[in-house]
């Protein structure tokens, strides 16, 4: 995803968190009395607007992931009445997911594959109970039954991981300081350079737009690195499960259709085991995964 289209993404969401912030707020302060403000000088204020604003944005996705994820692609869904009808590597897919979930104790995850031309999969969903697993039609025309595996291990070690519910606190936590930073900053910048009430809005919001950029962007290198260290964890999670050695295959099988092919961006990213694997100045520090060489020297060093 360009930098530009992370910005726009950033900016959208922000606007809509805060629409539905407006409409809350409006209901807290008409229905309940209760009078919540992110200007001014009272700081506290300011701090509570931030966690609610955040704490609705990152709850409504996460609880929104599956949905949206099925309204993203054409899925195909695996079940237990349709398994005779799967070839053998789909039926790996719904037997291995059935298996782990068995394994760990939670309710299965739905089993979906979808049409792409990108070797990928992901998983999402708010809880363990509640979760999908994804994986491309690409992915089971390219890969041995082993790759396969442990693609599957690495995305429920993901479920297992908690990773999705992760990195949706770490999303709210860090935007919480985004979003009050900006705001006391705007505050500042409005008290000092306004020369009456309509200047003063004006440069207050003018201000707190600008800072929500600039601070989101900053604030998405620490969730990218976040998200990087998660998805060694899931490498090593999943090693648990399936054998070391398949799952270095088919990190190398990924180089070798990379090669091949450019990986198309997504929305759900943040799941994916294939990421674009050039290396590239400031654009590193925005990479959701790490580079496949590194994952690869991860677990050749790793130690069961």
């Amino acid at each position: 995803m360009t930098l530009l289209k992370r910005i726009s993404l950033f900016l959208l969401t922000n606007l809509a968190v805060i629409v539905l912030l407006n409409i809350i707020l409006f209901i807290l302060s008409a229905v309940f009395g209760i009078n919540i403000t992110a200007q001014g000088s009272d700081y506290a204020g300011i701090f509570v607007f931030a966690l609610i604003v955040w704490f609705l944005g990152a709850t409504i996705s996460l609880f929104m992931s599956k949905w949206s994820a099925k309204r993203a692609y054409k899925l195909k869904l695996f079940t237990a009445e349709n398994l005779w009808s799967l070839s053998d590597k789909e039926k790996t897919v719904y037997n291995l997911v059935l298996d782990l979930a068995n394994r760990e104790g939670i309710k299965m995850p739905e089993v979906w594959v979808y049409q792409s031309k990108d070797p990928n999969a992901f998983a999402t969903g708010a809880t363990k109970n509640s979760s999908l697993v994804a994986v491309s039609s690409a992915l089971l025309e390219n890969m041995t039954k082993d790759q396969v595996e442990w693609v599957v291990a690495h995305e429920m070690a993901h479920i297992l991981n908690w990773d999705m519910v992760t990195m949706t606190l770490l999303q709210w936590v860090i935007n919480t300081f985004v979003i009050f930073a900006s705001r006391v900053i705007a505050n500042l910048a409005s008290s000092y350079f306004s020369r009456g009430e309509w200047n003063s809005t004006f440069i207050y919001y003018t201000a707190a737009i600008v800072l929500d950029i600039v601070f989101g962007i900053f604030a998405s290198i620490i969730v990218m690195w976040f998200s990087r260290h998660r998805e060694y964890r899931a490498d090593e999670g999943s090693a648990r499960y399936v054998w070391k050695d398949k799952m270095i295959k088919a990190l190398e099988a990924l180089k070798d259709m990379q090669a091949m092919a450019k990986p198309s961006s997504s929305k759900f990213a943040t799941m994916k085991i294939s990421t674009n694997d050039k290396k590239g100045g400031f654009k590193r520090f925005f990479r959701s995964h790490p580079q496949l060489d590194d994952r690869i020297k991860n677990l050749q060093d790793m130690r069961i």
